[in-house]
């Protein structure tokens, strides 16, 4: 069944609301809500139901239940790295022993690697650039927007430059099912012509250098250079430091090996190439990349608790306490994906992504089909918060258009994927957005609101290049 405009209706006002009230929770639920009530036939009551089933739902794919697991024992690899010192160690190591990383700056460029190498994957590269960086960064006090930020710019942004995962065999396939030949070799011609993903990875760094930030971000710098505060205070706590609690409390520093940081986190990212090297049977591109990060983060939680009670840091009591409590300050992030998840189900079913693509069809010409391919790519992606979900629709609409304009096609897909990735990159109904925030410690909607402006710039930048290489290529 089609529902017309109806389709857009959720995922706006979705959007709008996160805006607005600054309330993910709310957003999703309605959004989710109007969705049922829409493919439900107008009844609030089968719709309110429906909604609590679509949640229950989310569980029911091993996928998801992997990466809500993930999230809640890294919350509590984290807190045991914090409270056994391995985190001051480590910070301590890079900073003053070996003088690796020096500077706010030098942080930065630190983490911005880390998600480079990190390309297999847009969730394992938020979850390992995020628990990696983030001592780092809280030491020499970078702002959670902006780790926020750079984690999020180097996840599937990276992926799509980097297809040697998943991603490419998926982007080979949606070019395969619509015709065309040697999808491979025009998957590589489009990895130059990705504007937008090429334009936000780059960026990061020269911002980095530079040292010019704008709009919320600048303000979010400005208050952690002189507060010291890492996140935006909110009504009844202060914002976090990396020397006081978000109730203002003094922490109690400890200082220990960088050993009990680095093993655990070593082990962890040894075991997710490991893993995903053994399940590919030898090839790490087929690899199954949610069992292998279920497997390095239980190995890492499992090697960090040996090493505590060994070296009498914790009592096995403690051990399992920190693990609960770590757990627990992960509840939040993983409900709001749970939500995040149901509303990307249910746009499905309301096909708004093949509604979009419709509409905007008719106003299609040759020379400008690249540049407003990318802007309903965007449009699209940012309304569903998916990038794999907006290619599959876009593809089938891009590529025959394309073909029959006598277009070139490497162009046009570069246009799909930098388009899917705006919205995944940008969107406040987008998983990455939550994942980066989880291993950052950014307030979800002080991360989308300073980092817009930034990714709206980088769009507008890439659709005029799209403009420009529509008349010349």
């Amino acid at each position: 069944m089609e529902y017309g405009i109806l389709s857009v209706i959720p995922p706006v006002t979705a959007i709008v609301l996160a805006l607005l009230f600054k309330n993910v929770f709310l957003a999703l639920f309605t959004g989710t809500f109007l969705a049922l009530i829409i493919v439900g036939g107008g009844n609030p009551f089968l719709a309110l139901n429906a909604t609590f089933t679509t949640y229950i739902d989310v569980f029911k794919d091993g996928a998801n239940v992997i990466i809500f697991i993930t999230l809640m024992l890294l919350g509590a690899l984290i807190l045991m790295m914090e409270q056994s010192g391995g985190i001051n160690g480590f910070v301590d190591y890079l900073t003053n022993k070996k003088e690796i990383v020096k500077s706010k700056k030098g942080a930065g460029i630190f983490t911005w690697i880390i998600g480079l190498l990190v390309f297999t994957s847009g969730t394992l590269s938020c979850l390992v650039t995020g628990a990696v960086s983030r001592p780092v960064n809280d030491a020499f006090e970078v702002p959670h927007e902006k780790s926020a930020f750079i984690v999020h710019t180097t996840s599937t942004p990276v992926c799509v430059l980097i297809p040697l995962s998943g991603w490419g065999a998926y982007m080979i396939g949606l070019l395969e099912s619509q015709g065309v030949e040697n999808a491979t070799a025009v998957l590589i011609k489009s990895i130059p012509l990705n504007f937008y993903a090429i334009i936000a990875v780059l960026a990061i760094p020269i911002l980095i250098i530079i040292g010019k930030d704008f709009g919320l971000m600048k303000k979010a710098e400005e208050r952690a250079e002189k507060t010291g505060q890492l996140d935006e205070p909110k009504e009844g706590k202060k914002g976090y430091s990396p020397t006081s609690t978000s109730s203002g409390e003094e922490k109690v520093e400890k200082t220990t090996s960088a050993a009990n940081l680095g093993v655990p986190l070593l082990i962890m990212i040894s075991l997710i190439i490991g893993g995903m090297y053994v399940t590919g049977g030898g090839n790490i591109i087929e690899g199954d990349g949610y069992r292998a990060i279920l497997w390095g983060i239980v190995t890492a939680v499992f090697v960090a608790s040996i090493m505590y009670w060994k070296q009498k840091i914790f009592t096995p009591k403690e051990i399992l306490d920190k693990i609960f409590e770590g757990s627990g300050e992960m509840l939040p992030m993983v409900t709001i994906l749970v939500f995040a998840f149901g509303m990307g189900s249910v746009t499905g079913q309301l096909g708004t992504g093949e509604y979009l693509g419709n509409a905007f069809s008719s106003i299609l010409t040759p020379a400008l089909l690249p540049a407003l391919i990318f802007i309903l790519g965007q449009l699209i992606s940012f309304s569903t918060g998916t990038s794999m979900g907006t290619m599959a629709v876009m593809m089938p609409l891009a590529i025959p258009m394309a073909l029959a304009m006598g277009v070139n096609v490497p162009l046009v897909a570069a246009a799909v994927w930098g388009g899917s990735i705006f919205g995944d990159h940008s969107s406040p109904i987008s998983d990455s957005t939550y994942l980066s925030c989880s291993t950052t410690g950014c307030d979800p909607i002080d991360h989308i609101k300073s980092q817009i402006p930034y990714t709206l710039t980088f769009g507008a930048v890439a659709t005029i290049l799209y403009i420009v290489a529509g008349f010349i290529i």
